[in-house]
């Protein structure tokens, strides 16, 4: 994928460090980033927390930000950014959450159902917090790898240095 290549070279660049914290990509935005060749200089870690068990346990999402947002929501993808960055120390941290399908999600403990195509992306840069939603259409497969190319646009912005002006566009 080109542009994780570009977002590898910019971190190289100026010396900055990445991490992910991922549950319905399941591990392609880490493996997009670990494809590139030298992507070990700048990639420090990546974590699968597909489980609510495993975000509270991992990344130190709270039960009652579950409980109260459900694991696909803004809240909880901010959670995750910000518990992967007590865990990595990365410059540059990215977190997604979503409902890739088939189908919506099973209703959350009365929140209500999620619709396919639902998708939460975090990133902490800077000391600064920021999550986008975005609406992805198509099968899950395409779900997914739009959630990584979106994920790859927002970290090769904040290493770039646009993080301010372009995040999520």
């Amino acid at each position: 994928m080109e542009i994780a290549g570009k977002a590898v070279q910019i971190l190289r660049e100026k010396g900055l460090t990445a991490a992910t914290a991922e549950s319905c990509t399941g591990g392609l935005l880490a493996g997009a980033l670990t494809e590139i060749p030298g992507s070990s200089q700048v990639f420090g870690c990546g974590v699968v927390t597909y489980s609510n068990e495993m975000k509270k346990r991992l990344l130190g999402v709270e039960e009652e930000t579950l409980a109260e947002f459900g694991a696909v929501s803004a809240e909880t993808a901010a959670a995750m950014v910000r518990g992967l960055y007590a865990l990595s120390q990365a410059d540059i941290c990215l977190s997604v959450t979503g409902v890739a399908g088939p189908g919506p999600s099973d209703p959350d403990g009365g929140r209500g159902c999620k619709p396919q195509g639902l998708v939460y992306i975090g990133l902490l840069c800077g000391g600064k917090t920021t999550v986008v939603e975005r609406r992805f259409a198509g099968e899950r497969r395409e779900i997914r790898q739009a959630a990584v190319e979106q994920s790859l646009r927002m970290l090769l912005q904040a290493a770039a240095g646009d993080a301010e002006n372009h995040i999520g566009t």
